[in-house]
């Protein structure tokens, strides 16, 4: 008779077997678990979580850029047989991203920071990249044989980042990330494929050292998220560079296009950094004009706003404020919704008040989670909830600790309810977002001048030069187009 243990190995290898495919980029075997029809429905599944985190940038006639861009490089890529979709997404964080399937992203923030055509395509290529070697696939696969849990955005308790990740509504596949072996591989695919639709794969190295600048300015701690989710070693620049120059050669050093001057006009009038409508911090309190609420953020305590919710974080990482719409036609409708979505027990009876007006419901409840090691219910964390009503809009305000801690932090969770009230200050309610504007300069000079005639303060040249992809003292000829930011 075979033992459980041969039984499972028996199993493991019979898994393993069936998992075998033919990567289509470097047609060689290896162990996949997901096959092509689970990542497209991972992709299908993922994509309204994703518009629904960010919201989509509405510009009609960029998403008619990418879109034609991303299909014409699509049908020349090693998967052409799948059905891609090209978006940009409403944040101001420098990042593009792929999820499974051919869902490919770029946020409104690295398309204001790329300085041509040839860069935009450089990056298409390498998120392009990432579908057709089905790097995503393969770290699905990793999770599953290593039944590794994935993190959220926050640095925070394993019990608290928990618990946030359930509010975040599961957006792990933008959370996995690759080796560099696969970003070396993607960069080579951008290359590739950019180059195969007529464009200088050079420029995509150039902005490397955009972000690299961005980066240096920002500090370690607020590095642009293309960076921290695409690793990049000291020699990836040159790496590129290398390999463009050896694309050119090995096709006949065919003319490839840059195309700077018709990607800035494209860019022209879009929003730049935080959207105000959407809410925004200053002196530690948040504005929401749309919503017309304020109140105020714990001093010290880090901050990430999204158009599903706004989170606040305890620089110790001990615990959580989340603001969110909640389900429901009533208090208490909302509060048994909010319950059942994160698996809430109430500690005590929930009780009735008012905020500024506001009608209000609070209640102390336990998110109970299995002790891994007893498999006993344990609380995992304890949540004090506020659910507050403005008309027919309800939203819940859930301060999240763990039991042990929940006790010292409770007084900031409280006291950010009661401050809760309603937007009037004119100056916040017509807050402007700043635009990118595109100048005709008329002199020659060094970017510095040019900048600085155009109105750009002191204090912001070296942004708006790393904006611009160049260097201060860098001279810009007479009718040559550049970016500045203004209302």
């Amino acid at each position: 008779m075979k033992t459980r243990h041969t039984l499972r190995l028996g199993a493991a290898a019979i898994l393993l077997f069936s998992g075998c495919a033919v990567n289509p980029v470097t047609g060689k075997k290896e162990v996949i678990l997901v096959s092509e029809g689970q990542e497209v429905a991972m992709g299908a599944q993922s994509d309204p979580a994703v518009t629904a985190q960010f919201g989509l940038y509405q510009d009609p006639k960029m998403q008619k850029f990418i879109d034609e861009k991303g299909q014409k490089m699509a049908a020349i890529s090693h998967r052409s047989n799948l059905k891609y979709q090209f978006k940009v997404v409403d944040s101001p964080v420098i990042n593009a991203f792929a999820v499974p399937g051919g869902y490919v992203y770029f946020t409104r923030g690295i398309m204001a920071h790329f300085n041509n055509e040839a860069q935009f395509a450089g990056v298409l290529g390498h998120e392009i990249g990432h579908v057709t070697a089905r790097h995503s696939a393969r770290q699905q696969t990793k999770a599953i044989l290593g039944q590794v849990g994935l993190m959220g955005a926050m640095i925070l308790s394993p019990q608290v980042a928990q618990f946030g990740n359930q509010a975040m509504q599961g957006m792990q596949l933008l959370f996995l990330k690759f080796g560099r072996d696969d970003e070396r591989q993607s960069d080579e695919l951008g290359v590739q494929y950019s180059s195969k639709i007529g464009y200088d794969a050079s420029q995509m190295a150039d902005f490397f050292q955009t972000l690299s600048r961005e980066q240096a300015k920002s500090g370690k701690e607020a590095i642009p998220d293309f960076l921290s989710t695409h690793p990049n070693p000291e020699d990836r620049y040159a790496t590129v560079k290398q390999l463009a120059e050896q694309w050119k050669q090995a096709n006949g050093n065919p003319k490839l296009a840059v195309n700077r001057d018709q990607y800035l006009r494209l860019i022209d009038g879009m929003v730049y950094g935080e959207d105000p409508k959407q809410g925004f911090v200053e002196n530690s309190v948040f504005y929401h004009p749309e919503l017309k609420i304020r109140f105020p953020v714990p001093t010290g305590w880090k901050h990430q706003n999204t158009p599903q919710q706004f989170q606040m974080a305890d620089p110790a990482g001990k615990a959580l404020l989340i603001l969110m719409t909640a389900p429901g036609a009533s208090l208490d409708e909302a509060a048994q919704a909010i319950a059942k979505q994160l698996s809430l027990q109430a500690a005590e009876a929930p009780r009735r008040t008012t905020l500024n007006g506001f009608p209000a419901l609070v209640f102390v409840a336990d998110q109970v989670q299995q002790d891994q090691q007893t498999g006993q219910q344990v609380a995992g964390v304890r949540v004090l909830g506020h659910i507050i009503q403005d008309g027919k809009t309800l939203y819940a305000l859930l301060g999240v600790a763990a039991p042990a801690d929940f006790p010292a932090y409770a007084p900031q969770f409280s006291g950010v309810a009661e401050a809760f009230q309603r937007l009037s200050e004119p100056d916040k309610l017509n807050r402007q977002p700043e635009r990118i504007r595109i100048v005709k300069l008329k002199l020659r000079s060094n970017l510095s001048k040019a900048l600085s005639t155009n109105g750009v303060p002191e204090k912001r040249l070296e942004e708006m030069a790393i904006l611009n992809g160049m260097q201060l003292n860098e001279q810009v000829n007479a009718g040559s187009l550049i970016k500045v930011v203004g209302k």
